[in-house]
């Protein structure tokens, strides 16, 4: 056991949390409040392919508030109220805009609609989701004029630095177009953010772990990492019904101890937004049922640091 000492980021936690990066931004607790903007994704309607990603169903990660008939301000003051009342010190909101592909759409359409969840009293940011490959300079624009005022951060769903997989999930772009939008993004003064899921069919243990090195090569503000869960209704849960040999889950043991390997490799720059994904029971049609929690799997997560004396970026190579 080491004794405590203060790390890069200023703490004593050993990984740059998100929760200490908005402790330092804001002063205190931020939260998150998810906006269903009625989005659709080039992936399903044509542009880029057809049928969307095999894993996804985002309505699987969408809180009960979260209807697309619902204007953006309803769905934002429903949130708030929703928040306040279950984390009493929340004072500080973030628009999330969650579902599908948030800037996909005009840039006059995208101006008018952030700018409706930033009249929201409380509201002091947005969150944008998105891919790669649905933004170009002029949308960049419009987000960058909103960042210049506020605390914005465009999050990529960039899941696998790989081709092979990519295609495999029917992703409908390659990793080269997640670097060319991630460093465009931030080069514009944007924060950027990624989302990374582990697991997927066909990669390795080994490749899985290579890509803390790839990411940590790229200018990433923040980064959230999800276990491979398989969701009902969509075309991953066909295909493992079919195959399910093809697949292979982590047992939380196993992913806790993944995660600390993984997390040494990563930069100490790079904020965490989460380490383990967390869907409702029922919507699982395949992966493991841990029986814990998303805080369960962060204090154990953290209780592994501790025991093995490790921290992020422990074996970071610049």
């Amino acid at each position: 056991m080491s004794e405590s000492r203060i790390y890069q980021w200023g703490t004593e936690r050993r990984f740059n949390s998100l929760s200490d990066h908005f402790n330092r931004e804001f002063g205190g607790r931020v939260q998150k409040v998810s906006v269903n903007a009625g989005f659709t994704c080039p992936n399903r309607d044509g542009r880029s392919g057809r049928g969307g990603c095999t894993y996804c169903d985002s309505m699987a990660f969408s809180p009960s508030y979260c209807r697309p008939e619902v204007p953006v301000r309803d769905q934002v003051e429903q949130g708030i109220e929703f928040h306040r009342k279950r984390y009493r010190r929340a004072d500080k909101f973030l628009a999330y805009f969650q579902s599908y592909t948030n800037t996909y759409g005009s840039p006059r359409f995208l101006q008018e609609l952030y700018s409706e969840a930033l009249s929201v009293e409380g509201v002091t940011g947005l969150v944008i989701g998105t891919r790669p490959d649905c933004v170009d300079d002029e949308i960049l624009n419009v987000i960058a004029d909103f960042a210049a005022k506020y605390y914005v951060i465009v999050e990529y769903g960039i899941e696998s630095c790989y081709n092979k997989t990519l295609k495999e999930i029917n992703r409908g772009h390659d990793f080269e177009t997640s670097v060319a939008a991630i460093k465009r993004t931030a080069a514009m003064g944007i924060r950027t953010g990624g989302h990374i899921i582990f697991g997927l069919p066909g990669e390795t243990r080994d490749e899985m772990l290579d890509q803390a090195e790839i990411l940590s090569s790229l200018p990433l503000n923040t980064l959230k990492f999800h276990q491979l869960q398989i969701i009902r209704n969509t075309a991953m849960a066909r295909q493992f019904k079919e195959d399910p040999d093809r697949f292979r889950f982590f047992e939380a043991e196993e992913y806790l101890d993944f995660m600390a390997e993984f997390t040494c490799r990563l930069s100490p720059s790079i904020i965490i937004e989460r380490f383990a994904g967390e869907v409702p029971p029922r919507y699982l049609a395949g992966g493991r049922k841990w029986g814990l929690r998303s805080e369960q799997v962060l204090a154990l997560f953290e209780k592994k640091l501790e025991e093995k004396d490790l921290w992020q970026g422990k074996y970071f190579e610049k």
